[in-house]
């Protein structure tokens, strides 16, 4: 195949990889917040100041190229100085990036200012999900990608690929709209960033640090946002998803977690049964552990030890317990006893000793997993 072939095929894919594209924007997306519209207004004000800019500069040096150009006779000028045209572009550009500054500051300002919010909520980065504390209200949960199998290499080929792939989250956090919500961030192991760009909002979550923000949305609606730092393997599996609710609904909505926790609390109590704990616990394995450990229990070699006929699975429960609990120091087994309750750790811990051929026959209960901790 010849050169010019292969640079006019590259430039054909080129070009059709570029019509293929369903939505292409070169410009910012206007902001649903006062800030992020802010921003959006400034960066609009400095782009159309540029482009003058560059119209009056370029504009004087195509003139010049073609009106002064030696084969028309045109002679060089001799002059080397010029105090009025020195303090001229001296002055303007300094008028210029003041008009720019005043309207960026006051922008930058606000963003800051977390005073008089009616709400707060604490966000805790973990790898690789969410946690929303909503202080005062005694409501708190874990969001986690809603197809944990994308992130298995095992199974992702057979999951969806929608208009929201990687994108959707099983718990959504719930706002009221026209409440400034004070928003403090922090993590529990590494370096996370929470990112909603229709929010113009990006805070870093730090362990043992706290960042803080605010947000104030006039719109109900779904606003979709993902981790902005490099926190693992799985970084490309945290979304953030909010949803802003009329007053009416998020009263609603609060109400019914909170009764989602008095169940939980209740069920951290019973016995359940062996059935139960196999049913629950295959959605807390798919939710908390596949993404390692895969969704067929056979981890990764050398990466991720197997569930399937491993040591701590088919070993001794207690042992098995005190893994998930605690975690195993030095390696990526994190500690799942601050984030899960007791039952849904027992009936993971029961999922994983009869699952996949393991067929220990144990179950474990709720308070097997209470007098562990």
């Amino acid at each position: 195949m010849s050169a010019a072939i292969r640079v006019a095929g590259l430039f054909g894919l080129m070009l059709f990889s570029g019509l293929s594209q369903a939505a292409y924007q070169v410009n910012l997306d206007p902001g649903v917040t006062s800030f992020s519209q802010g921003a959006y207004d400034i960066h609009m004000l400095v782009m159309w100041i540029c482009v003058v800019i560059g119209v009056i500069v370029f504009g004087a040096m195509i003139y010049s190229i073609i009106v002064h150009r030696k084969s028309k006779g045109a002679v060089a000028a001799t002059f080397d100085d010029n105090t009025t045209i020195e303090i001229l572009w001296t002055v303007i550009p300094f008028i210029i990036l003041i008009a720019m500054a005043i309207p960026a500051t006051k922008v930058l300002l606000e963003m800051e200012d977390t005073s008089n919010s009616d709400m707060s909520i604490k966000v805790t980065g973990y790898q690789w999900k969410w946690h929303y504390d909503y202080l005062g209200e005694d409501i708190g949960f874990f969001s986690n990608i809603s197809t944990p199998e994308a992130a298995s290499l095992a199974t992702n080929a057979n999951v969806v690929k929608d208009d929201v792939y990687l994108l959707d989250v099983d718990n959504r956090l719930v706002i009221p709209v026209n409440k400034k919500v004070r928003l403090l961030f922090t993590a529990n192991d590494v370096i996370h960033s929470w990112w909603v760009p229709a929010f113009g909002l990006k805070k870093d979550a730090i362990p043992g640090y706290i960042n803080e923000g605010w947000i104030n949305v006039p719109t109900p609606g779904v606003y979709r946002g993902k981790c902005a730092e490099l926190c693992g393997q799985n970084h490309g599996f945290m979304p953030i998803v909010v949803e802003v609710k009329s007053e009416e609904d998020y009263a609603s909505w609060v109400s019914s977690q909170k009764a989602v926790a008095a169940e939980a609390t209740a069920s951290a109590s019973k016995t359940w049964t062996k059935d139960d704990l196999m049913s629950h616990g295959e959605k807390v394995y798919a939710t908390a552990c596949a993404a390692c450990h895969q969704a067929n229990g056979e981890g990764l070699p050398g990466v991720f030890p197997a569930i399937k006929g491993g040591a701590v699975s088919t070993g001794d429960v207690a042992k098995h317990i005190d893994v998930v609990l605690n975690g195993v120091s030095g390696t990526a087994m994190q500690a799942f006893g601050a984030q899960m309750n007791d039952a849904d750790i027992a009936a993971l811990v029961t999922y994983e000793r009869n699952a996949w051929g393991n067929d220990t026959g144990d179950v474990v209960q709720p308070s097997d997993i209470k007098a562990a901790r």
